[in-house]
C-alpha cells in the first residue's frame, strides 16, 4: 500500500484537499490588496509592509477568534456560505475598536472530513467579508481531523493584522467626562451566545430551524444563520470623519463587560436601555428559555453590536454619516466622572460592573 493511500485508509484525502485549494483559487485573488506578494498555495502569505514607512508611528495589531457554536446551526442547515462572514467579523472587527485597519487575515479550517465543495463555500464567505472589510485573504490551512469530527462537521478560526498610529490609538485614555455612547445597530445575534441559544432550542422539539416565525419575518434557521455585520469600514470612515475617543465591540459577555473594558477607573457610563428595542429574536429565546433579563443582557448584544465613544459634537454628524452608509446609530448613554467611593465601576442596566 503506498503511503497516501495508507493516509487515505485512516481517512485523510490529500487530493481532496488539493481539489478545494484549486476551487477557492478565485475567491482567495479577490480579496488581494496591492500589498500582497505571491499567491495562494505557499507556505507562508506574504505582505510587502514598505508602505508601513510613510507612517509617522506605525502601531500593529493583531487579533484572533473563531466562530463558535454557531456552526452547527450552519452544518445543521447544510448552508456554508454566510459563517465566513461571522469569522471575519469576530476577527477584524476587534481590531478597528483601536483604531486600526485591518491589513490581512489567514483563516484555519478543521474538519472530519474535507468536502472540496462545501471547503470551497465556507472559503468563498470568509473573500466576500475580507473584502467587505477591506483586508486581503492572504492564506489559510484546512485540516482533515478523521475520528475527532464528524465527516459532515468543521470549525473555524481566524487571525487578522492591521495598523494604526500610535498617535491615533483609540482607547480608555482619551474617554473623558461629558462625552457620549453611541449605538451601532447589530444584525441580530452576530456569533455570541449561541451555546445558550442551542440549549434553549434542544428543549423545544417544535422549535425547529424551519418553523417559520412570523415575528421573525422568516425561518427560525434563517434568523439564526444570519451573517454577522462587519463594522470595520463604516468604523474607520467615522474615525476618519469625526473625533472619536474609543470603540467597543460588543462580543461574548455583552454590553456592559465590553463597554467596560475601554471605560477609565476615573469616569461612570449610564446607559438608557429605553432608547432602543432589541430585535425579535432577543425577546424569542428569552422567552422560549426563561431566562432572566440580567442573564440576557450578559449573553448577547441586545441588537448593539458595536459601540463608539466620543464629544458631543460629534454626534451629530457621526449618526448622518453611518445613516448614508446604511447602518444605523442612536445615542444610547453618556459618560461622567465616577464617585469617589467606587471609580472602577460602570454601570449599566441598574447593574454595576467592574470597570
Amino acid at each position: 500500500m503506498s503511503e497516501q493511500s495508507a493516509y487515505a485508509a485512516a481517512g485523510v484525502d490529500i487530493e481532496a484537499g488539493d481539489r478545494a485549494v484549486e476551487l477557492m483559487r478565485e475567491w482567495v485573488a479577490k480579496t488581494r490588496r496591492p500589498e500582497v506578494m505571491g499567491g495562494i498555495g505557499g507556505f507562508a502569505g506574504l505582505f510587502d509592509a514598505s508602505g508601513l514607512a510613510q507612517r509617522k508611528h506605525p502601531v500593529l495589531a493583531t487579533s484572533t477568534d473563531g466562530v463558535g457554536t454557531k456552526v452547527a446551526i450552519a452544518q445543521a442547515l447544510d448552508r456554508h456560505d454566510t459563517i465566513g462572514f461571522d469569522l471575519v467579523g469576530m476577527v477584524v472587527d476587534d481590531l478597528v475598536v483601536c483604531g486600526a485597519e485591518p491589513l490581512f487575515m489567514t483563516d484555519y479550517i478543521a474538519c472530519g472530513k474535507v468536502d472540496p465543495v462545501r471547503i470551497a463555500v465556507i472559503v468563498q464567505g470568509i473573500a466576500m467579508a475580507c473584502t467587505e472589510a477591506g483586508c486581503a485573504l492572504l492564506g489559510g490551512e484546512t485540516a482533515e481531523h478523521p475520528g475527532l469530527l464528524g465527516p459532515g462537521e468543521y470549525d473555524l478560526a481566524g487571525a487578522a493584522t492591521g495598523v494604526v498610529d500610535r498617535d491615533e490609538i483609540l482607547g480608555a485614555d482619551r474617554v473623558t467626562s461629558g462625552d457620549v455612547v453611541l449605538a451601532l445597530e447589530s444584525s441580530g445575534l452576530h456569533s455570541n451566545g449561541y451555546s445558550l441559544v442551542r440549549h434553549v432550542l434542544s428543549k423545544q422539539p417544535r422549535w425547529t430551524l424551519d418553523r417559520y416565525v412570523p415575528e421573525l419575518g422568516r425561518t427560525l434557521g434563517d434568523e439564526l444563520l444570519a451573517p454577522t455585520r462587519i463594522y470595520a469600514r463604516d468604523c474607520l470612515a467615522l474615525i476618519a470623519a469625526v473625533e472619536v475617543h474609543a470603540m467597543s465591540h460588543i462580543t461574548g459577555g455583552g454590553l456592559a463587560s465590553n463597554l467596560a473594558r475601554v471605560i477609565p477607573r476615573s469616569c461612570h457610563v449610564r446607559i438608557d436601555r429605553t432608547t432602543w428595542r432589541p430585535a425579535p429574536i432577543f425577546e424569542l429565546i428569552q422567552k422560549l428559555g426563561e431566562i432572566s433579563e440580567p442573564d440576557l443582557e450578559a449573553t448577547f448584544n441586545m441588537g448593539v453590536g458595536m459601540v463608539a465613544v466620543l464629544p458631543l459634537d460629534s454626534v451629530d454628524e457621526a449618526v448622518r454619516l453611518l445613516a448614508a452608509r446604511g447602518l444605523r446609530a442612536w445615542v444610547c448613554g453618556s459618560v461622567t466622572s465616577a464617585d469617589a467611593s467606587t471609580p472602577e465601576l460602570v454601570s449599566l442596566f441598574g447593574q454595576h460592573v467592574a470597570g
